[in-house]
């Protein structure tokens, strides 16, 4: 039975080359086979099984974690995987775990803040895995305002030490990945004194646990924070809480990168510009977009399968119901989400360049264009994972009742995906911070400063506050010119508006406060035109393939026309275009729906998930739903047993009407 196909005729009906897709989908070929290798390997092992991971206790999920990252990193020393090989397959093992933290975060910090001599002593250790870390920021008191931070390190001369400590309850670290139960050693934030001068916050390594029995080091409280919302999740991960009581370091175990502490106790600033920083957090913001787009990938690929096997009405004279894919209320619904899939794919290869241009011109001294990109990287984070955690969420909606059990795989998706619009800069204060960007771009038009990267269209003020659109047919709208523009004189002139009406209050706070909730719009504004904006230059590439162009023009349509019926109000109250050209838009979005129908499934395919990473009984590769469905039924634990405990003494006193009442 599982041999049959039932999307069979569904993939029949592609008009492009799935294998190409494939591989558009991947980045490159070498990506693509890179992928495929290290997503089976994971499929076909054992200890890699998550199918009742919902079901176990929090401690046995966490051991089952441990299990999995300590044989994850067997099989990357036994096969000697390259580090993008390794990084792979610790992700298609898809369990958070603290191994996530160790390589994502703590080793970063170290690349990015430490001094070579630093490198050499501690990366080699972090790299063999010789030590665990984890990036130890956030604390209960202070999240998004880093600034703010209560820990203190006070230098004392007389040990050449660092005094590490925890002045309030509040300053206790909470919430740091893998610090709770594993991490040995911590990248800690802290306030730097030196005598009785404040110079903000820097960074220490600290080591919290001893190498041998593993037992916190003197000092040093340390525990997990607790159960976190859904079923498995997030709660493979020991995020932890830690307070410091005057634990001392070596002053070398500052990240002496940026600036130092010397042996006398003076604070310098070193050759090295701060702004270097920057560059990690751009790195990992365009790690977290890229994420986005799979994890929004995922739910699209379960909800489109299952749309396509679920069949409800449309019966006629006693032949099949109508496929649920083909109600025009289900694709206006998933196939802009499907569109997004692809749309945040791209942006995140685009930022991967940023990176590299970034880091290039960082190491050259050349800092002119990083105020753009660490806005854009910031905006980007904020407006794709916002996206994504909705969108996971309207894929569960899509799949009816079915989608609310456990082994959909989108409650879990959806619980394991939430936390990303909070970690790495809370979203309504990331877009906020665009929002000042912008509008100190706005000030600045004046002065002769060119904008740069992604705000370089605001340089053609004048032509964007006098443009008017010209489309007189539904089709008019497949122009990319006309797409472009209209989203480029919308964000122009939303940002205009807020400036101008920003200037209207003495004091700049106080308006910005104010107009934050209008900010916020022409902030989000700003980066949906950024992802129009590299979806078109993608389709000005040479791509091969028989059809695969062409498949990804029409997405392109479908993205940039739903959010302009989404947001059809910006685009009118600001005369980009008028009522009517926006009713034309919605006629050639209905008509776009119509040319992805034939094509949805093999799109999704093009995801290349294997059912194991999936994880979803709805969006398995077959179609074979209602048999797995039944089948999944009988595993679960309550039916271990026919009669389930508890019945003789609870239920059968309720029947037999035996039940003991107190006398008043």
């Amino acid at each position: 039975m599982e041999a049959l196909d039932y999307h069979a005729e569904e993939r029949r009906k592609a008009e492009f080359d799935l294998e190409e897709m494939k591989i558009v989908w991947a980045g490159s070929r070498q990506n693509y086979e890179i992928s495929d290798r290290m997503a089976r390997l994971v499929a076909s092992d054992p200890v890699f099984r998550k199918d009742n991971r919902t079901m176990l206790s929090r401690k046995d999920l966490f051991k089952d974690t441990l299990r999995k990252a300590a044989h994850a990193w067997k099989r990357i020393i036994e096969l000697r995987l390259s580090e993008e090989e390794a990084h792979m397959l610790r992700s298609y093992v898809d369990q958070p775990a603290f191994t996530d933290l160790h390589w994502g975060m703590f080793i970063p910090a170290i690349k990015g803040q430490g001094t070579e001599e630093q490198h050499e002593k501690w990366l080699p250790m972090a790299y063999k895995m010789q030590i665990i870390g984890c990036y130890a920021q956030t604390e209960l008191g202070h999240g998004s305002n880093v600034q703010g931070l209560e820990t203190t390190a006070t230098f004392d001369p007389q040990t050449d030490e660092f005094v590490i400590h925890s002045p309030t309850l509040t300053s206790s670290k909470w919430w740091p990945g893998g610090l709770g139960k594993v991490s040995t050693h911590a990248v800690v934030y802290a306030r730097l004194i030196t005598g009785v001068q404040d110079h903000g916050v820097h960074g220490f390594i600290v080591q919290l646990r001893s190498l041998d029995d593993h037992s916190p080091l003197p000092g040093i409280t340390v525990g997990d924070i607790g159960m976190k919302f859904g079923s498995g999740a997030y709660n493979s991960m020991d995020n932890g809480l830690l307070r410091f009581d005057h634990v001392r370091i070596p002053r070398n175990q500052m990240l002496m990168r940026v600036s130092q502490v010397t042996r006398e106790g003076k604070f310098v600033q070193s050759d090295v510009p701060r702004q270097l920083v920057y560059g990690t957090m751009v790195y990992v913001r365009q790690t977290i977009v890229s994420d986005a787009s799979c994890a929004l990938a995922r739910a699209v690929c379960i909800a489109t399968r299952y749309s396509a096997v679920r069949r409800q009405f449309g019966s006629q004279n006693g032949g099949p119901e109508t496929q649920v894919i083909d109600y025009k209320t289900q694709q206006s619904r998933l196939f802009p989400l499907l569109a997004s899939a692809y749309a945040f794919r791209f942006v995140g290869e685009w930022l991967k360049w940023l990176y590299a241009d970034v880091t290039q011109r960082l190491q050259a001294n050349d800092f002119s264009t990083l105020p753009e990109a660490h806005a854009c990287t910031a905006g980007l984070k904020s407006m794709t994972t916002s996206v994504t955690a909705d969108a996971i969420e309207e894929c569960r909606k899509l799949c009816g009742g079915h989608g609310y059990l456990s082994n959909s795989g989108l409650p879990e998706l959806f619980a394991v995906y939430i936390p990303t619009c909070t970690y790495e800069g809370d979203n309504v204060v990331l877009l906020l911070q665009v929002a000042r960007f912008l509008m100190k771009t706005v000030s600045q038009l004046g002065s002769g400063k060119k904008p740069v990267g992604t705000t370089a269209y605001m340089g053609r003020a004048e032509h964007l506050m006098q443009c008017r659109c010209e489309v007189e047919r539904a089709e008019d709208w497949l122009k990319p010119s006309v797409i472009l523009e209209a989203f480029e004189a919308r964000a122009f002139r939303m940002s205009i508006a807020c400036a101008k009406n920003l200037s209207k209050f003495s004091n700049p706070e106080d308006g910005f406060s104010e107009l934050s909730p209008d900010l916020l719009e022409a902030a989000i504004a700003h980066c949906q035109l950024i992802v129009v904006s590299k979806y078109i230059e993608k389709l000005q590439q040479d791509i091969p393939g028989k059809g695969v162009k062409r498949q990804l023009e029409i997405l392109c349509n479908v993205y940039a026309l739903h959010l302009l019926h989404k947001h059809l109000g910006d685009f009118v109250t600001t005369s980009c275009i008028t009522p009517k050209q926006g009713a034309l838009a919605n006629e050639q979005l209905r008509l776009l729906y119509s040319q992805v129908r034939p094509n949805a499934i093999t799109l999704v395919d093009a995801f290349n998930y294997t059912d194991h990473y999936l994880g979803s009984v709805l969006g398995c590769y077959n179609g074979n739903v209602y048999q797995r469905l039944y089948e999944e039924a009988w595993k679960d634990p309550l039916n271990d047993t026919v009669v389930p405990d508890g019945y003789l003494e609870y239920v059968r006193p309720i029947l037999k009407q035996h039940i003991r009442t107190a006398r008043l």
